[in-house]
């Protein structure tokens, strides 16, 4: 049986779960570039407030099943200038196609290409996710992840619209 896979504006009851997601420490160094400190509730509600508040950034809080899974964001990186996507699903909901589908969904909503994602060069679930919904790998770079107190190698991947010859 699949699971229904939804996506809906984030509500304030949806930051409490996102919170204790993000503070699995298997899922953060999965995830490798994080907060400085994932259990710092008054940086993690800063961060929300901004990025809740940024008419430039489109986030979505995933449901599955009609549960708070986790949530999904276009934005444009600061440091590049390039609209990238991003996610996280709690770990309890890893490998059920959950991101894959949630992320299928929001390339549907945001729908202004080239966009690129990048993980953890290791993050090989997370590269599969976004290899499914069209992206490629088109580079690599290197940048210190705090999730593991140095710096990693991550790829950078990405999707084209049909003007720049996607598949």
């Amino acid at each position: 049986m699949t699971i229904d896979v939804r996506l809906r504006l984030v509500e304030d009851k949806d930051l409490p779960i996102f919170f204790e997601q993000q503070r699995d420490p298997d899922a953060v160094r999965m995830a490798a570039f994080t907060h400085k400190d994932p259990a710092d509730r008054r940086a993690f509600n800063a961060h929300w407030a901004k990025i809740r508040g940024d008419p430039r950034i489109t986030i979505r809080t995933v449901l599955a099943g009609g549960r708070v899974v986790g949530n999904v964001a276009a934005f444009v990186d600061d440091v590049f200038g390039k609209q990238e996507v991003t996610y996280w699903i709690g770990k309890e909901f890893w490998g059920q196609g959950i991101a894959t589908r949630a992320l299928s969904r929001f390339l549907t909503e945001v729908t202004k290409r080239p966009i690129y994602g990048r993980a953890a060069k290791d993050n090989v679930a997370s590269i599969r996710v976004m290899e499914k919904c069209g992206f490629r790998v088109t580079g690599e770079d290197r940048g210190f992840a705090n999730a593991r107190g140095k710096e990693i190698e991550e790829v950078i991947l990405e999707l084209k619209g049909p003007e720049e010859g996607a598949p």
